[in-house]
């Protein structure tokens, strides 16, 4: 009897696991999906892969692989980051979910790469940069590319806008204008069109040594206050908070970013238009509503690219030629529109593992890669000359190994680090909680904030999201759950 019962037994789990990685809302595994391929697009980017194919060069020139990656992240950021936090209904929660989503993961790749890499294959920029509490003060707040503080690495400007999306996105919803997204997306694209080379950068700092300590040591006092509020569990300080860290985002973007206001409001813009189709899908918005305004935040990326991304703005930005720019930021939309579109479908298993892993593929390429042109003996800046140079089996068995050990290194830390700290946050926020019971921020909404809600978007129940990660990648829990 006992021998007749496994067997059964197995399959009804095996038929039960079926069903969880169908359903639609488990794992959004469509996101994980697209999410490791913008991870491999950015290493392979960095990897100097267009020197190793049939021409390369002017596949280049004609489109960005890494800034394809980057913006792919950029709209899955802005799909289910706001949809993570509205799902809680708690700042404290959200923010102390993505302190221990991000900072342990980043901490660990830049301790590797400072005392593992030798001098000449280094890629943090710690040791040449000479202001050791600016650097690590900028870089610590995730803010570099908007204070005028060189990045860590060559990869954290992008966590400059994570962290303003934060900002933003905890801000409103502290004064119950989360559902808003429609109208802030379209404004910010249509400044990054009308205003792209007018709003000025590093106006705040001049590039002076003076006025950049003085404006890193506001941005310290600001944003600790800003966070402590959040995490207080007391409405009022949540809004106090709030108020500060959406107030000095807005701030810094529009007079001190590192590059020119149309790459800084597009990306922000993209962001919030990722929000509205996930507003749109679950009802929260019109539909026609959500189409126009999505629309046009595409169409005006493409056109910013084609106004400004020339000649002297173009080195300006990561992205040198217009038609680089504007056919990678149409396949990243392209690219979600297709995986949305297969939401509903089971994906293959190592694209959602490889979206699982994304975030230390993000951090980690860069510094595994001189880690093995560090063991090899090869010239740090000129390999892929070297590797262009080989037959096509062996230059192309160079590269699988390359991503082979990258995989590898990011699922250890992926499952030493990652997971364990993301654990750790969701206990520190349940004893939190116990201790200090956070306050209902949608009870005390102020009446002037109360009276802008839309009636439908209060009466609109939030669906469970048992997937939710940052655009920049995310964990999974074990039984399938998702850290957010």
């Amino acid at each position: 009897m006992m021998t007749k019962a496994l067997p059964a037994r197995w399959g009804a789990q095996r038929a039960d696991r079926g069903k969880r990685g169908a359903a639609p809302g488990s794992r959004l595994g469509w996101l994980d999906a697209l999410r490791g391929i913008a991870a491999l697009a950015v290493a392979a980017h960095h990897f100097e892969i267009m020197w190793l194919i049939p021409y390369g060069g002017a596949i280049g020139a004609h489109f960005d692989l890494g800034f394809y990656g980057v913006i792919a992240f950029f709209i899955v950021s802005g799909y289910i980051i706001p949809a993570s936090l509205e799902r809680r209904g708690d700042v404290r929660a959200f923010w102390i979910g993505r302190i221990f989503r991000i900072y342990p993961a980043l901490i660990v790749t830049m301790l590797l790469a400072q005392f593992i890499l030798p001098h000449d294959y280094q890629v943090l920029t710690f040791d040449g940069y000479g202001h050791h509490k600016l650097w690590l003060a900028g870089n610590g707040l995730m803010l570099s590319d908007m204070l005028g503080v060189v990045n860590a690495l060559g990869i954290s400007w992008t966590l400059t806008y994570e962290m303003l999306f934060y900002f933003f996105v905890s801000s409103l919803f502290t004064v119950a204008w989360h559902r808003r997204t429609t109208p802030i997306a379209v404004a910010a694209a249509g400044v990054a069109l009308v205003l792209g080379v007018w709003i000025p950068s590093n106006s705040l700092t001049h590039n002076t040594f003076a006025e950049l300590n003085h404006l890193v040591a506001a941005a310290v006092l600001i944003v600790v206050t800003g966070v402590l509020c959040m995490i207080s569990g007391n409405a009022a300080l949540a809004r106090i908070g709030g108020l500060l860290l959406g107030g000095f985002g807005l701030l810094l973007v529009c007079t001190n970013g590192r590059t020119p206001a149309y790459e800084t409001f597009t990306i922000l813009a993209t962001m919030f238009a990722g929000t509205v189709i996930y507003r749109a899908q679950h009802g929260q918005i019109e539909r026609v509503e959500a189409g126009v305004s999505v629309g046009f935040v595409v169409a005006a990326g493409a056109v910013v690219g084609w106004m400004y991304n020339r000649g002297a703005m173009g080195s300006a930005t990561a992205t040198f030629t217009w038609p680089a720019w504007t056919n990678a930021y149409l396949a990243a939309w392209a690219s979600f529109g297709l995986f949305f579109l297969l939401r509903n479908r089971r994906l293959p298993r190592l694209l959602t593992w490889l979206g699982a892993v994304s975030f230390s593929v993000y951090l980690l390429h860069w510094p595994v890669k001189k880690f093995l042109l560090w063991q090899l003996g090869w010239d740090s800046k000129h390999y892929y000359y070297k590797l262009a140079a080989m037959p096509f089996v062996e230059r192309w068995s160079w590269v699988a190994g390359y991503v082979a050990v990258l995989l590898v290194v990011c699922w250890v830390v992926y499952r030493l680090v990652e997971m364990p700290f993301q654990n750790l946050g969701r206990k520190l926020t349940k004893a939190m909680n116990r201790r200090w019971p956070p306050q209902s921020l949608e009870q005390s909404v102020p009446a002037a904030a109360a009276a802008v809600v839309p009636a439908r978007a209060s009466a609109a129940a939030e669906p469970v999201l048992a997937g939710a990660g940052s655009a920049t990648g995310a964990g999974s829990d074990d039984q399938g759950k998702r850290s957010d």
